[in-house]
């Protein structure tokens, strides 16, 4: 069996291909295959992490990870935009904004514990649909440690490394637990805790 090429390899290739100025989003999600949503969660977390974009960011996460826990094998994106040309220049700029982030966490990240992309995508979507929800939080940074679960589950799903995936689950569930003891905490605060029991 063949070694595993590293995500930001193979979108490098991707630069030399003959196809690469006519290549639409369509046909990216064509090449990357499995990998797509796990490479298109990553842009996105890394955007997240931005001040005054993470609300917008996480719009598209929510949706995306809907339809990874939903079971779809690729993001299913509207026609209109699925056609819209990236050309060579399109894909150099996502190379530039997920390339260096790519090679830093493939340093750690290679196949170990392999868990079949099927059997994981369910669980994995789910997981960051509900992070995904955190980035509406209108808290000052608050959106950083979620986007960044984020970043780390989607690259380890990317590059089939179930014991990094599983930290990053459990981080992402430790995330949760203490938004949701915040949450439960303001609630009582306000006095709707007595209310709801």
């Amino acid at each position: 069996m063949a070694p595993r090429v590293p995500t930001s390899v193979l979108l490098s290739d991707l630069m030399v291909d003959g196809d690469a100025d006519a290549m639409t989003a369509f046909g990216l999600i064509a090449r990357l295959g499995d990998r797509s949503f796990g490479l298109i969660l990553t842009v996105l977390g890394l955007l997240a992490m931005l001040p005054g974009v993470s609300a917008v960011a996480g719009i598209a996460i929510v949706i995306l990870a809907a339809q990874m826990a939903a079971g779809r094998s690729g993001p299913l994106l509207p026609r209109r935009l699925g056609n819209r040309k990236l050309g060579r220049a399109g894909l150099a700029k996502l190379i530039r904004w997920s390339g260096p982030v790519l090679r830093l966490v493939e340093r750690i990240a290679r196949p170990r514990w392999p868990t079949p992309v099927r059997a994981a995508r369910r669980p994995v979507g789910g997981v960051i649909m509900v992070l995904g929800g955190l980035l509406f939080a209108p808290i000052p940074f608050s959106n950083v440690p979620p986007a960044l679960a984020i970043v780390l589950i989607a690259v380890a799903y990317v590059e089939e490394d179930g014991l990094l995936l599983g930290a990053a689950l459990l981080g992402g569930l430790f995330l949760l637990i203490g938004a949701a003891g915040t949450l439960w905490e303001g609630m009582s605060r306000l006095g709707w805790v007595g209310g709801i029991l």
